[in-house]
């Protein structure tokens, strides 16, 4: 069915408004000038600039540490309880437990960010005099809410999954262990992988919670922009800004195409099994 004119109009109105700003920035990020007005000319000086920055590129370095480790971690504690939840389909703790997990979602981040600094300043002078905001609790806090968003991209494909696949593969001979990471992983692969990129992303944006959790001696880049603002950010943040989106932009991408061929083929194979 084609869409009418209205609606082709509505939908490039909600393009314009999501990615305009994006453009913008990827634009004046090759600008000549620090104006963010006027389009002086062509460079590549920011760039340049930004590799050379050593303070903006540790910050990323950290930013990235944290938000692969915490993904990863988040992800794989995320799909353990996304399958002991699946096993929970009758049991009336399902809902409290569901409730509870989805708390760090629905709250405030100020919120959380708070509370959690209070809970580690309380627990550190409990074990040690010495300040304990850093790299540690910064990756507590980003597994925390990082967790149900796991949770909601892999239930789905558990309920989706045939409940006998497993109990099939152990009649054949497979240790329940075996079952699970022959039979079951590989068809909610999708939802975890999905859980992973949207993990891997929240934690890199992250702000109000890491800024509450994180200590002076490791800094994260939206912490460090932040602290530019109180003068002015400089233009090779256009530039840092844009590689970011256009690296999500890639790994996206690259997910859609494999998971396009991984549908396409498997349609193709029941096809041919029928």
């Amino acid at each position: 069915m084609k869409m009418k004119a209205p609606s082709k109009l509505y939908m490039f109105f909600v393009f314009l408004f999501l990615y305009a700003p994006i453009v913008v920035m990827i634009i004046y990020s090759f600008n000549s000038s620090e104006s963010t007005a006027v389009m002086t000319g062509f460079s590549l000086k920011w760039y340049e600039r930004l590799f050379h920055d050593e303070a903006t590129l540790r910050a990323l370095y950290n930013t990235l540490i944290l938000a692969v480790a915490s993904s990863v971690f988040s992800t794989v504690l995320g799909t353990a309880a996304a399958v002991g939840l699946d096993k929970w389909k009758k049991s009336p703790l399902r809902t409290g437990v569901m409730s509870v997990t989805n708390i760090p979602m629905m709250n405030p981040e100020i919120v959380t960010g708070i509370s959690m600094m209070l809970l580690f300043v309380f627990v550190g002078k409990l074990v040690t005099d010495e300040a304990v905001l850093g790299f540690g609790t910064l990756l507590i806090a980003h597994v925390t809410f990082n967790l149900p968003y796991i949770i909601l991209s892999v239930l789905p494909k558990l309920r989706q999954t045939d409940s006998n696949l497993a109990e099939a593969a152990e009649d054949l001979g497979c240790r329940p262990a075996q079952a699970f990471f022959k039979a079951v992983l590989p068809t909610i692969m999708p939802g975890i992988v999905t859980g992973l990129i949207m993990a891997f992303t929240l934690s890199l944006d992250d702000f109000i919670i890491s800024y509450f959790t994180s200590g002076p001696g490791f800094q994260t880049l939206p912490i460090a922009i932040f602290s530019m603002t109180k003068k002015r950010v400089k233009p090779d943040m256009y530039a840092l800004s844009s590689l970011i989106f256009a690296g999500i932009l890639i790994l996206l991408i690259l997910y859609n195409f494999a998971q396009a061929r991984s549908e396409s083929k498997n349609s193709k194979d029941s096809r041919d099994r029928v």
